[in-house]
């Protein structure tokens, strides 16, 4: 039954970002009954629920702001800020059920290292290398940028990074992951929120085949939070990977 709340749940990211009324519409009807009949799971499926009717609210939000005079780059800014209508769906839920709401907000533990067959890798070192390594493939193509169009973008580039890293981060890695692990698994836990985090992306004009490829950088990012117990390590390198796609040409 897991399997199908989890479809339905991605099926509702998917037509709400495509603005499928109708479709949505049955998802959210298949979750709330799904809710109703399965009393063990009500609390997941009603959480999923609300992350899909604080996504509706998020998508009407930014059609109006569409319809506005205003920059572009302002618009891209509240469509980032307007994450906030996931965060305070799936909080409500939470006072709802009367469960409380945790998210990771530790100092981060640096002490358990990612096992492999024959070698385990240091976290911080893990965490380290995969920043360097990302800012050196953007900045392949941040050099080939004007200074001009640079500094230009530099205030944008920073709202931008800071805004949409926290938001995504305390949604996905942080208040999702911490539910899911708890009343399912920490291998559904990852697979959900990764492959929701990368679906999210549909609503900033990725395709299907990128959005699913960007849910890798989810699934290296619920590892950091794990491995760390705390999701600001992954805030940071979601902060720096931002950056490289706002100057890379990929958001702007």
């Amino acid at each position: 039954m897991l399997i199908v709340i989890v479809a339905l749940f991605f099926s509702g990211i998917i037509s709400i970002s495509y603005q499928q009324g109708v479709i949505s519409t049955f998802v959210c009807m298949g979750l709330l009954i799904l809710s109703l009949i399965y009393k063990e799971k009500r609390f997941i499926t009603s959480l999923l629920l609300s992350f899909l009717f604080g996504f509706v609210i998020f998508t009407v939000s930014n059609e109006f702001v569409g319809t506005i005079n205003i920059s572009k780059e302002i618009k891209i800014i509240l469509n980032r800020f307007f994450l906030v209508f996931i965060l305070i769906g799936i909080f409500f839920n939470h006072l709802f059920f009367n469960k409380k709401v945790s998210w990771y907000n530790e100092k981060p533990d640096w002490k358990n290292p990612i096992v492999l067959p024959f070698h385990k890798v240091n976290m911080f070192w893990f965490w380290m290398i995969g920043i360097v390594v990302n800012g050196m493939v953007y900045l392949f193509f941040i050099v080939q940028q004007d200074i001009e169009y640079i500094q230009s973008l530099l205030l944008f580039c920073l709202l931008f990074s800071l805004i949409n890293a926290v938001f995504e981060e305390v949604i996905w890695r942080g208040i999702m992951l911490s539910a899911l692990k708890e009343y399912t698994s920490t291998g559904h836990a990852v697979f959900v929120t990764s492959v929701g985090f990368g679906l999210l992306h549909l609503t900033i004009g990725f395709s299907i085949a990128l959005s699913l490829l960007i849910s890798l950088a989810g699934v290296i990012y619920a590892l950091i939070t794990l491995k760390t117990n705390s999701i600001y390590p992954s805030i940071v390198f979601h902060i720096v990977v931002n950056i490289g796609m706002v100057y890379s040409g990929f958001i702007i």
